[in-house]
């Protein structure tokens, strides 16, 4: 039997190896400036800035506002499936397209519209490499000017529940009831509980720390100087470094969700590891009544 599950583990991680292929899920700068004027080519702006779309985007992208377009306008929850596809319809996206999603903030968010994507089964979804930052700081051309595409006839599919991690499934892992890897990809002051969040924030959790189990990886170590991500072996030491080598499944998480669907793309998307996002993240788990938390600053009560 131990055999049978080493020969398992070794077919995994050679499973992962082999679908670790970046060319399919990442477009370079170089890439989508030859490829912009493909009809198939579907170019969506995922920002978080107010105004960043409308000052300046690059040609033929059409802007998707990540908290009203890609969430529940009434519940906290992702887009509903039927307005997910109105949505990407008006926004010129077929069956047939190959859509590019980049955005600011290091494609934090565009990140996060990846995962909604792959949520809903659409396929042949790519991120730039590098997004927005990248695209600017080798002043690449950017338009104010936005076209109404023609309407697309894409068709998207239930949401793929394996895909999410829910509260229930993050406190099982907590109280060790469950062998699912946690990675908090927060920064390292946020993980001891050192801060409750980032400076300027608006999204705060009453306790402060992580959850028991997790190991931090901030989101940063995936990526290069430039925004890029780091090459597929190195990432893979990075993970393997906190035990994180895709022999058992992981689930991300952050404070919003959208940091933590940076990491996801890395370990889904690039490594093959199976992976979940918990979008509820911090601000849910540490405004949650009756789960443990490990707080190694001691910060106990937020405002103390």
């Amino acid at each position: 039997m131990k055999l049978v599950k080493s020969l398992l583990l070794v077919g995994s991680l050679l499973l992962g190896t082999a679908h670790a292929a970046p060319g399919d899920f990442l477009v370079s700068t170089d890439w989508l400036e030859k490829n912009i004027n493909d009809p198939k080519l579907r170019l969506i702006e995922v920002s978080v800035n107010p105004g960043q779309f409308e000052r300046g985007h690059i040609q033929g992208a059409v802007n998707f506002t990540w908290h009203t377009d890609l969430v529940d306008p009434v519940k906290r929850d992702i887009v509903s499936q039927p307005n997910f596809e109105k949505l990407l319809r008006d926004a010129g996206v077929s069956n047939d397209s190959t859509v590019v999603l980049y955005g600011d903030t290091n494609n934090w968010f565009a990140a996060w519209g990846a995962w909604v994507f792959d949520t809903y089964g659409v396929k042949n979804v790519k991120l730039l490499d590098g997004g927005r930052k990248k695209w600017e700081a080798e002043n690449r051309p950017l338009v104010a000017v936005a076209k109404v595409p023609a309407a697309g006839n894409v068709k998207v599919q239930p949401a793929n529940k394996a895909l999410r991690a829910r509260l229930a499934d993050v406190v099982a892992v907590a109280e060790k009831k469950s062998n699912v890897a946690l990675v908090d990809i927060r920064s390292a002051d946020e993980y001891s509980g050192k801060v409750f969040a980032p400076a300027g924030v608006q999204e705060l959790a009453i306790r402060a720390g992580h959850v028991p189990g997790a190991v931090n990886v901030p989101w940063g170590q995936a990526v290069a100087a430039d925004g890029t991500f780091k090459p597929v072996e190195e990432l893979k030491k990075i993970y393997a470094a906190v035990g994180i080598d895709g022999s058992k499944p992981v689930i991300t998480y952050c404070r919003i969700g959208e940091r933590s669907s940076h990491t996801w793309f890395a370990l889904k998307k690039l490594l093959g590891y199976d992976v979940r996002n918990y979008d509820g993240s911090w601000t849910e788990y540490g405004n949650a009544v009756g789960v443990p938390i490990n707080n190694p600053a001691g910060t106990v009560w937020g405002g103390k």
